[in-house]
């Protein structure tokens, strides 16, 4: 007879892998820690360990999964609150994600050039799916809220989310890219802020916000990822 798989006891299993590796990765770096690191850690085989992931970038698509399920899930109290208003949430979105990635910066530095590799073109796309998946609906309570108060002047709230969330995405790989460039020397700090500032406009412009009222990130934080 075939073996009958437990969900929760498969998921546990899984996530013992999972919790191992971004252990690991925080302490070590992506490119340090080796499957054989993983095993170890877990107390498993190798051949459990393909049981549920087919290599090393298939792990760290995991981690990185369960890095942004913990980030959404840390911001969805604070966007469902019905005392804050619109501007207050868009403001409290972006100031969760800052801080959430300052209590990793070591371990999101160590991440980046892996993240931007050929090598890792498909794990992007599945992290972007994912991402999409999640703030969307999130980002559409918060549009309509705006809409409705008159401080935002978009079109219908589902699609604005999926252009806020597509631009997002675009903010956070092009940030990456800037970060490879400026260790590098390639770029300056102004190319830098620039860019970023381009980000803020757009954001402002889709929302309907009065431009320069929006400034997406604060001058000081660059200059802590990026100096």
């Amino acid at each position: 007879m075939p073996r009958t798989l437990d969900p929760a006891a498969h998921a546990l299993r899984r996530d013992a892998f999972i919790e191992a590796a971004q252990r690991l990765m925080q302490t070590k770096g992506y490119e340090q820690v080796s499957i054989q690191d993983v095993l170890d850690a877990a107390e498993t085989s190798r051949g459990a360990f393909y049981h549920y992931f087919d290599s090393k970038a298939a792990l760290l698509e995991a981690v990185v999964e369960r890095m942004t399920e913990a980030a959404t899930t840390s911001l969805a109290p604070m966007l469902d609150d019905p005392e804050l208003s619109a501007v207050s949430k868009l403001q409290g979105f972006f100031t969760g994600l800052t801080r959430w990635k300052e209590v990793r910066r070591e371990m999101l530095l160590n991440l980046i050039g892996v993240w931007i590799s050929d090598e890792n073109a498909i794990v992007r796309e599945h992290f972007r799916q994912n991402v999409a998946a999640r703030l969307t609906p999130l980002l559409a309570g918060l549009v309509r809220q705006g809409n409705g108060e008159g401080t935002f002047d978009t079109g219908p709230a589902l699609p604005t989310a999926g252009v806020l969330v597509s631009l997002i995405l675009g903010a956070n790989e092009t940030a990456s890219r800037l970060f490879v460039a400026r260790q590098a020397g390639a770029i300056s700090f102004e190319e830098v802020e620039s860019t970023i500032a381009a980000f803020g406009a757009a954001f402002e412009r889709i929302l309907g916000l009065p431009a320069g009222s929006w400034p997406i990130f604060d001058p000081e934080i660059l200059h802590r990822w990026f100096d």
